[in-house]
């Protein structure tokens, strides 16, 4: 209104022009002041997704247990950040979530074990977190996320890298039972996994996906429980893991996927004869 009492002399068309000019400079003005983390100014480069090219290595070094080390899934990104304002502080780091498990132990014509995600398998969920279980909703917080707490006056480069594997034990005998026979004839796991590459704002809880990997890891071991400890378990089928995927699109992170359970909280062990009812060995925690 002041701007207009001033220039209540000239043409209307000429005072409207002067007033949106000023308006304008000013919004400009306040967003120089305030400037917002977007996607279009973070730079994402040398990503990297990969398992390890070996095989799985099978351990009979105890008769109560067999052990297998599947090879590892690795996953590295560079980043620039863009200047971070005062009061903000900016995560940026690895989200994995699990997205499909099947974990079956068979012995013989008794029934098998199985590990499992009842959320999951039902279809209640799309996903759920494969954080380590404190440092929600990252993979991890040491190599896996970096923080930066403004303001900050120039771009940020850094590095966040992750990496994962299985190595479960599986009884030798029938989880269920008191005797120590060994009884295990085959392992069967296939298990799929959603990994974001994501910065978010400490307080706010704004993402930006940056990145989408998709991977999944699979062991097919057969066993002759009646041959002599160190020689019972073989691999079978293909002896290396598929290589990642890494997405040229970015797909959601689901609300599961970023908080408890996480996947080692929420799994139950049952134990699912071939005659009468399934049987829970160990509840979700």
């Amino acid at each position: 209104m002041c701007i207009l009492a001033r220039y209540h002399r000239l043409p209307s068309s000429l005072a409207l022009l002067i007033l949106l000019v000023a308006c304008t400079m000013g919004c400009i003005q306040s967003i120089a002041c305030k400037p917002r983390i977007r996607r279009e100014n973070i730079v994402v480069y040398e990503v990297s997704a990969s398992i390890d090219q070996c095989p799985t290595i099978i351990e009979e070094n105890s008769p109560i247990v067999l052990r297998y080390k599947t090879p590892y899934f690795r996953a590295s990104a560079g980043v620039v950040m863009p200047p971070v304002p005062r009061n903000e502080t900016w995560v940026v780091g690895w989200i994995q979530a699990c997205t499909q498990m099947e974990f079956y132990n068979t012995y013989g014509d008794i029934g098998m074990s199985s590990w499992e995600l009842p959320e999951l398998r039902e279809g209640r969920v799309k996903a759920i977190s494969d954080s380590d279980g404190v440092s929600y909703p990252w993979y991890g917080n040491t190599t896996e996320t970096v923080t930066l707490t403004g303001p900050t006056s120039k771009p940020s480069r850094l590095t966040v890298s992750m990496n994962d594997n299985f190595y479960p034990s599986v009884t030798w005998a029938v989880p269920i039972s008191n005797s120590n026979t060994p009884m295990l004839t085959h392992i069967t796991r296939d298990q799929s996994f959603i990994t974001w590459l994501v910065a978010m704002n400490s307080v706010t809880k704004e993402r930006i996906v940056l990145q989408t990997v998709r991977w999944r890891m699979r062991v097919d071991i057969a066993v002759d429980p009646d041959m002599p400890l160190g020689s019972r378990a073989s691999l079978v089928g293909r002896p290396y893991q598929e290589q990642p995927h890494i997405l040229n699109y970015q797909e959601p992170i689901p609300p599961n996927a970023l908080g408890r359970p996480n996947a080692n909280d929420a799994q139950v062990l049952m134990w699912r004869p071939r005659r009468g009812a399934p049987l829970v060995v160990i509840p979700p925690k």
